[in-house]
């Protein structure tokens, strides 16, 4: 299994980051900064030829676990 990048890592954690920041303050800022990296985590180019995508990892990190 190939390291995960450290830029798709910190867009990950922005990603949490925020996510919790908007459930608490629901702003329109916050949104827009949540659909960017969404669309920067999904579409990474280290997602190019796994079978298992982002989400997958988003939801593994947000468990606790890692995706494979």
């Amino acid at each position: 299994m190939r390291p995960i990048p450290v830029d798709l890592l910190h867009a990950q954690q922005q990603w949490h980051a925020t996510y919790r920041q908007l459930a608490v303050h629901p702003r329109t800022a916050l949104r827009q900064q949540l659909i960017r990296l969404s669309a920067e985590v999904l579409f990474h180019p280290y997602w190019q030829g796994r079978r298992t995508g982002p989400w997958a990892a988003l939801h593994g990190a947000r468990h606790g676990r890692s995706a494979t």
